[in-house]
């Protein structure tokens, strides 16, 4: 007998596709930098005044040397000395003292917009790092049609950092979609579009035979790569470092995903499976 239900996963899906692409815009609404307004005057002062006014705020005003050190040789905050990734990201340097990043506070609102400019400009062109021109409002405002580094680290998280009622019920709807969907798909691939009683006989074949060897292989590569990324990630908050906690859930999420690889390919080629009840008319696959 045909079953009648083998459509419905792949409605879901669909369904849990679109409701997806609603996250991302609203996610990206969360995430999203706010503009910078350019003041003109501003930009007249910063080259005149970032030398003195930014050894300033750095050491005095704001106290950065006591987290970053007098050279910028780093403590209790990240080193910026010869810091590569700052010269290539200046703008980066601009929003991590107005919004903050981790232990480091927002100086946004403590700090005037030319002390703001001229700390970073102190940073940028102090201990071995130079960058070709100043750091001013328009710099940033130019930026901001780039995806800063700081928003990309927010969105690889797939939620802001205040996730609201209505993304919450969103994204709980998706998965719930997708689980039926996806383990609907696998009801219909293993048990075939025809269900009959009796006792199913299944039989391996040299590709499945291959698939499930490469499935298990990659399940222990993937817990080599997850292992040694803990390792590693361990070291770096001993060191004080952002540990890379987005390739660890990489890990552990291809690791989840082959072994259910692998069981579907043993239910598949591998088990037997019997019907008890004819019945064509549910809903639900599985």
């Amino acid at each position: 007998m045909e079953r009648n239900d083998a459509v419905m996963p792949w409605v879901a899906i669909v369904c849990a596709a679109i409701m997806w692409i609603i996250l991302l815009f609203l996610f990206n609404k969360e995430t999203a930098p706010e503009p910078v307004v350019v003041d003109p005057a501003v930009v007249a002062s910063i080259n005149k005044e970032w030398p003195v006014l930014g050894n300033k705020v750095f050491h005095v005003t704001a106290g950065c040397a006591g987290c970053h050190g007098a050279e910028g040789q780093g403590g209790a905050g990240p080193k910026l000395a010869g810091d590569e990734k700052i010269l290539k990201d200046p703008v980066y340097v601009h929003t991590i003292i107005t919004k903050g990043k981790g232990g480091m506070p927002a100086f946004g609102d403590k700090l005037k917009e030319e002390e703001i400019y001229a700390v970073a400009n102190y940073v940028l062109h102090s201990w071995g790092n130079k960058i070709e021109e100043p750091l001013t409002p328009a710099t940033v405002a130019a930026g901001q049609t780039k995806v800063d580094p700081a928003v990309l680290k927010n969105r690889s998280r797939f939620v802001p950092e205040d996730i609201h009622l209505p993304e919450i019920f969103l994204a709980t709807f998706v998965m719930v979609l997708l689980t039926y969907g996806l383990i609907g798909l696998y009801s219909v691939w293993a048990e075939g579009q025809e269900l009959h009683p009796g006792i199913h006989k299944v039989r391996s074949t040299p590709l499945s035979n291959l698939a499930m060897v490469v499935t298990l292989g990659l399940s222990l590569l993937f817990s080599t790569l997850f292992v040694r990324q803990m390792v590693t990630d361990y070291a770096a908050w001993g060191n004080k470092e952002m540990p890379n906690v987005a390739m660890e859930g990489f890990f552990a999420a291809m690791i989840l995903f082959t072994i259910a690889a692998a069981i579907a390919l043993y239910k598949k080629f591998y088990m037997d499976g019997e019907v008890l009840v004819e019945d064509a008319s549910g809903e639900f696959p599985w």
